[in-house]
């Protein structure tokens, strides 16, 4: 069973609406790992719209699991990252325009400057995994840039509503990922997971870490955070069906 990574992101979603100091990411953090996270991931984007260098520096100091740092592959990011040094970095596609991230990142199209920045991050001890969609095509080109993990985007899953959309992308996302394995990449997963969908997701074979921000955040409006962590945790390791 995968371990749970908690996207912390909307805790500064609501901070940042009205620019002041709370609800602090940091203080969320603690928590969530406290009700059993394994794992704290946030996303530093260049517009800086949720997430700040300063939830990254002091979460650095403070995270007890490991901390995995979501950003785009630009040069201005991949130095924040070798002086933050977090314990992974998951490298997605950005576009300011977007509300969140739209689509796996198109692996083959970034050629050497992906490549590069991967080599840079992993020179330095910080492991990459890249955000991709479970195309075959995608995924091979993964395994040629030397990245460790990729991080399998479960959008297209998580938004089919009709049994059988929900089957054949369910299928998409097993093929990827033992196309993964095959290429000796690790496996993680993520986007759209929520409580009522995330346990066929959990289920794939050599699955190593969910990470899931929307959908606790959202419960944890109305539960609390601990709780909302908690029974997701419960969800993504046990083996009933």
């Amino acid at each position: 069973m995968p371990t749970l990574g908690v996207n912390i992101d909307h805790i500064a979603t609501i901070r940042q609406a009205r620019r002041t100091v709370e609800p602090d990411p940091v203080l969320a953090a603690g928590i969530a790992e406290l009700a059993g996270a394994d794992g704290i991931t946030v996303h530093l984007r260049e517009d800086r719209r949720h997430i700040q260098e300063r939830d990254v520096q002091i979460l650095r100091q403070t995270v007890r699991t490991h901390l995995n740092l979501e950003m785009s592959a630009c040069p201005a990011m991949v130095a924040i990252a070798l002086q933050i040094k977090p314990d992974y970095v998951t490298l997605v596609p950005e576009r300011r325009e977007e509300v969140t991230t739209e689509g796996g990142l198109d692996v083959i199209r970034a050629g050497k400057p992906l490549v590069e920045a991967i080599q840079q991050l992993q020179s330095a001890g910080i492991p990459v995994s890249l955000f991709v969609d479970a195309e075959p095509e995608q995924i091979k080109a993964s395994a040629d840039t030397g990245a460790k993990w990729i991080e399998l985007h479960t959008g297209r899953y998580a938004n089919a509503h009709e049994e059988s959309l929900i089957k054949a992308e369910l299928e998409y996302l097993y093929q990827g990922a033992a196309l993964a394995i095959d290429l000796g990449l690790r496996l993680n997963a993520g986007h759209g997971l929520t409580y009522q969908n995330v346990r066929p997701i959990a289920q794939i074979p050599h699955m190593e870490e969910l990470n899931i921000g929307h959908s606790i955040i959202s419960r944890a409006v109305l539960v609390g955070l601990d709780r909302a962590v908690r029974e997701m945790k419960a969800l993504i390791t046990t083996n009933s069906n």
